[in-house]
């Protein structure tokens, strides 16, 4: 996995506890085993913050943060996955969840107004929300699983695929070319 791409925009821990808005979280943010780019730990914090995106619910950064203690994976990358749902994916996404969700339930989605608003969801949050939360919380652990296996799968071709170029390197700066220095 691209170690060194990752470690270029994630913020420094340092950095992180000198904002007034995160003190609260001093001690969980200088944990250096939440900071670390190995192959488990991002491919944990992808599971959890990927979990807790697909999750239709307010806090969702907060929730991202506790399971990365819980999991003991990346923080900031767990936290940043969260993003997936914004506001402008947000909608599209549990939209999608509330299909799947009433689908696995066997009954009628409703179909989507041509201008959702929140009065729109208040008055049918009864029937929309347990569909919701099923289809979220199916989606959200198949990409928890999906994601993991896919982080770890790409990361030991990344590494597979630079070893074998480092000894081909090698094969080749050899003056004879036979394998004798």
């Amino acid at each position: 996995m691209p170690r060194r791409l990752l470690q270029r925009y994630m913020p420094h821990p340092d950095a992180l506890r000198r904002q007034r808005s995160l003190r609260f979280m001093g001690g969980l943010i200088g944990d250096p085993a939440l900071w670390i780019l190995g192959r488990r730990s991002v491919a944990n914090a992808f599971s959890v913050g990927l979990f807790s995106a697909m999750l239709p619910i307010p806090l969702q950064m907060a929730v991202a943060a506790g399971g990365a203690w819980v999991a003991r994976c990346n923080l900031p990358l767990s936290v940043g996955l969260v993003w997936v749902t914004n506001p402008l994916t947000m909608p599209l996404i549990f939209y999608a969840n509330y299909r799947l969700g009433a689908w696995l339930m066997n009954v009628p989605a409703r179909d989507a107004p041509e201008h959702l608003s929140p009065r729109w969801i208040a008055e049918r949050l009864g029937d929309i929300l347990p569909a919701l939360t099923l289809g979220s919380v199916v989606t959200a652990v198949a990409l928890a699983i999906v994601s993991n296996l896919a982080v770890r799968l790409l990361w030991r071709w990344q590494v597979s695929r630079n070893w074998k170029k480092r000894q081909r390197l090698r094969h080749e700066r050899r003056p004879d070319g036979d394998g004798a220095a």
